[in-house]
């Protein structure tokens, strides 16, 4: 049997790849276990991890270095391209006002480490670790040391001591914010109705009749003329038919037009129009189908690589066949189907039509959800690539010695961002399914949860239960809790943010993706995901330049 305790002590590949594969399955299964209704989900890879380093399982440290890295860039990355799409929208409706939410957690936590250290004597090395602890922060804890050995070249068991008091803090850093995310979902979260489809905020179809006579036998392109906001008539009750029109359509006293357009312009499009119907056409159990017997709504799914980009309006589809495209649903985001929307791969397109009208666009389309199944892994690969290039480039600051990099976390989720936003306008397919983007998050972030706890492990436990290890354990926990407890706060009952937006910018604002994954489960949307990302970038930047500022001027 000597041959089998090998695998597990000797530093080989194989023990590397059997030692975390071990400590991911442990993880995995006991994070279905509920406490007080809490269920730490992946979250229980990392303690996982810490007792298999307690315990005296090591792995080579190259390799651990590694594969605990990969991960994080994987789970980065593929959270950058899932919520890429929805996330320059998301910014320009709040995302101002979440980074400087985001911001004041880092402002309030910094202010509360510098005072414990002023206060309590606190050697500012160690705050400087306990706050890259608290905030999850190993990007942060790596420029504090860069600075500090820069002060002080000979101080290596100061940085290593910085390091030390991370490793405390990082596991009640992010118990710290998951238990923030479970108090404001029991104060808040309760009062936010679950979204229907994700249709309500970007789409929303009302009925009209036409009652202005200045628009009275005039052509849909001629009505389209005198507003600047978007909108697509679906239908038009026309002489007791319902017709798909087209932008040559004339539209006579009072007829109906069934209207797709942005919720916020529904008043702006009825002053058009005349008359707005007290008809209910957002319910989810309307049968398309049965207001004419001519015409179907369908799904048609965009799966031809050539159309990757295209501008819809280009296809010229409405007036070649006789259709209408009411949506296009992108990512689980419905989104208006302008003339000037670039298509992507996967999108999924809600056309109005004649059966075999709607059959042919379907041939042009692709239609062929088979296709989708494969995802682009040169993309997936080369874009990690592009990530950490973009992480590994000096930013020099005025006023600073040393230059400040984003790192292997900034770096991927700016370039996923950036490739699932604008990916399709420069012919790229970048598409993946949902479920195959969400296998890639959470093997990465696994992978590299049960790394960081098995380097973590050893020592640990011994320097936890002394007198210091225990005042590192509170004052993590106070700098995880009080920042974030009060700026949530604070945005949910003065800032009017929804829950689902609050938490993930809570969890972006302490880089922490382990809180998000549970945030994820409470809320009923990618809003957390969204919300996230959207504060990320800054959030991350700010942390690794505030701590070396601090640490450049006060060390």
């Amino acid at each position: 049997m000597e041959w089998f305790t090998d695998i597990f002590t000797q530093q080989t590949f194989i023990q590397g790849v059997v030692v975390i594969s071990l400590i991911c399955a442990v993880g995995l299964a006991l994070g279905n276990i509920k406490i007080f209704g809490v269920s730490l989900g992946v979250t229980f890879v990392f303690f996982a991890g810490i007792i298999a380093g307690h315990l005296g399982l090591a792995i080579n440290p190259d390799m651990l270095s590694i594969m605990q890295n990969f991960g994080l860039v994987l789970f980065i990355y593929a959270l950058g391209v899932q919520v890429g799409p929805g996330f320059f929208s998301a910014f320009k409706k709040g995302g101002v006002k979440l980074n400087l939410l985001a911001l004041s957690v880092l402002i309030v936590g910094t202010l509360m480490a510098l005072a414990i250290h002023w206060t309590a004597g606190i050697p500012l090395s160690d705050m400087i670790g306990l706050l890259s602890g608290a905030a999850t922060n190993t990007p942060m804890l790596g420029a504090a040391q860069q600075a500090q050995l820069q002060i002080h070249p000979g101080d290596i068991a100061g940085a290593d001591r910085m390091a030390m008091a991370c490793a405390v803090g990082y596991p009640f850093g992010i118990i710290g914010v998951i238990i923030c995310v479970a108090i404001l979902k029991a104060v808040f979260g309760k009062k936010v109705q679950k979204p229907k489809d994700g249709s309500a905020e970007n789409t929303f179809v009302v009925e009209y009749q036409v009652c202005n006579p200045a628009i009275f036998g005039q052509s849909i392109k001629e009505i389209m003329k005198h507003t600047d906001r978007k909108f697509v008539i679906s239908r038009i009750w026309k002489n007791g038919k319902v017709i798909i029109p087209t932008s040559e359509t004339i539209v006579e006293e009072g007829e109906h037009a069934l209207v797709i357009s942005n919720k916020k312009d529904v008043e702006h499009i009825r002053q058009i129009f005349g008359q707005q119907e007290n008809v209910d056409w957002n319910k989810k159990d309307i049968d398309w189908n049965s207001i004419d017997s001519q015409l179907v709504s369908r799904h048609i799914l965009v799966t031809k690589p050539e159309l990757n980009g295209v501008k819809l309006g280009s296809l010229k589809l409405r007036n070649s066949y006789g259709i209408n495209i009411t949506r296009v649903n992108r990512a689980g985001i419905d989104l208006f189907a302008s003339p000037s929307l670039r298509l992507q791969l996967g999108d999924r397109l809600t056309i109005v039509g004649e059966s075999k009208a709607i059959d042919n666009v379907g041939k042009i389309l692709g239609n062929e959800a088979k296709m989708l199944n494969n995802p682009n892994l040169f993309m997936i690969f080369f874009g990690i690539v592009l990530g950490l290039i973009l992480g590994s480039i000096p930013v020099a600051i005025p006023g600073m010695s040393m230059p400040v990099k984003l790192g292997i976390a900034g770096g991927p989720i700016i370039v996923g961002l950036l490739m699932g936003a604008f990916g399709s306008r420069f012919h790229l397919s970048i598409y993946t399914t949902r479920s195959a983007n969400l296998m890639l998050r959470q093997l990465g972030l696994t992978i590299y949860l049960a790394g960081l706890g098995l380097s973590a492990g050893p020592g640990f436990f011994e320097t936890v239960f002394t007198t210091n290890g225990l005042l590192w354990v509170g004052l993590s926990l106070a700098l995880a809790i009080v920042p974030v407890l009060l700026v949530g706060f604070l945005a949910s009952k003065y800032f009017k943010t929804s829950y689902a937006a609050n938490v993930g910018m809570l969890c972006g604002s302490m880089a922490n993706p382990i809180a998000l994954n549970y945030a994820n489960t409470t809320a009923q949307s990618d809003e957390p995901s969204v919300a996230y990302a959207t504060v990320y970038p800054v959030s991350i930047f700010l942390r690794v330049i505030s701590a070396q500022i601090i640490i450049l001027l006060l060390g």
